[in-house]
């Protein structure tokens, strides 16, 4: 098939054969093999000149499409299969970012000697298309649109205080006990409150903080501090379980898990660094920090 493509391109069966590096009396034996299994004449041949039949020119546009297929087909193995290299250009949220991110891209680049990331840690949402990244690792419910995303995981959250608030605070011990006690909320669009969930049931606390800040490393602070009680993800306040500078508070209760995507231009022509990156992440995400998903090949199409 892509012989005779070529004779009809080439407009001879010299031409094809020196393109194809192949021998005249070849291309000629293989096209008159073909027009006999088919039981149809493709070429009219003369001494002069060589024309393609209407039968012909409807086989070579069926044909041309059948190679292009093929040719896409190979191109895509080819392009995944490639080793990673060149620049990466990665955007996320600035603490999860810092915290977990960083991580990644450490690992990526251990594993990947050829690819040079370039990060940009930020609170505003990134345009990724139109400044030029490759891929933004985001954290919440994503708005529709027209990139593609992975879901990776789900950040998992969890009340937090230091032993020595808890040594000369109240009582705790239901959820309600909590307005009886210091906290420390996070601000969202200007206001200060949870939403905590265990199982079926949903508790609004709407109590005034002790004092709201806009970042959740500074309610670890605070709590390490011992001035009440605040609610983070688990990835980072797992540390300060382990050497007991805090300690996990109604464990039932706590905000409803946020999910975690990697946002890129396309799932069909992910560029093989690319790829590279969210494999790595699907096989390192922390299960004891984050609720990790083995995902299948199946993208969402949704939006950043």
């Amino acid at each position: 098939m892509r012989l005779f493509a070529a004779v009809v391109t080439d407009g001879s069966f010299t031409a094809a054969a020196d393109r194809l590096g192949t021998d005249k009396a070849r291309v000629s034996r293989i096209v008159r093999r073909m027009e006999e299994k088919l039981g149809a004449q493709l070429l009219t041949r003369s001494t002069r000149r060589l024309s393609v039949t209407e039968v012909g020119r409807d086989y070579f546009e069926r044909a041309m499409c059948i190679l292009t297929a093929a040719e896409a087909a190979q191109a895509s193995v080819a392009q995944q299969s490639r080793e990673p290299k060149g620049l990466i250009k990665i955007t996320a949220g600035a603490e999860f970012g810092t915290m977990v991110v960083d991580e990644w891209i450490a690992a990526f680049l251990r594993q990947s000697p050829k690819v040079t990331v370039e990060a940009e840690y930020t609170s505003r949402l990134v345009d990724i298309i139109h400044e030029g990244f490759d891929i933004a690792i985001r954290v919440g419910t994503l708005d529709d649109s027209g990139l593609s995303a992975r879901k990776l995981g789900e950040m998992v959250f969890g009340l937090y205080a230091a032993p020595n608030y808890l040594n000369r605070a109240p009582a705790l011990s239901t959820v309600s006990d909590l307005k009886h006690h210091d906290l420390i909320m996070t601000k969202a669009r200007g206001r200060s409150n949870w939403t905590l969930v265990n199982g079926p049931n949903t508790e609004r606390i709407t109590a005034s903080p002790r004092c709201a800040v806009n970042s959740t490393i500074s309610a670890r602070n605070l709590a390490l501090a011992g001035l009440g009680i605040a609610q983070l993800p688990r990835f980072m306040a797992e540390p300060y379980l382990t050497d007991g500078t805090l300690s996990w508070v109604l464990p039932d209760w706590a905000d409803a898990p946020a999910p975690v995507h990697a946002v890129f231009a396309s799932s069909r022509y992910m560029d093989p660094k690319v790829r590279s990156f969210v494999d790595l992440i699907l096989s390192t995400f922390k299960c004891g920090y984050c609720s990790s998903q083995k995902m299948t090949d199946r993208q969402e199409q949704i939006a950043a």
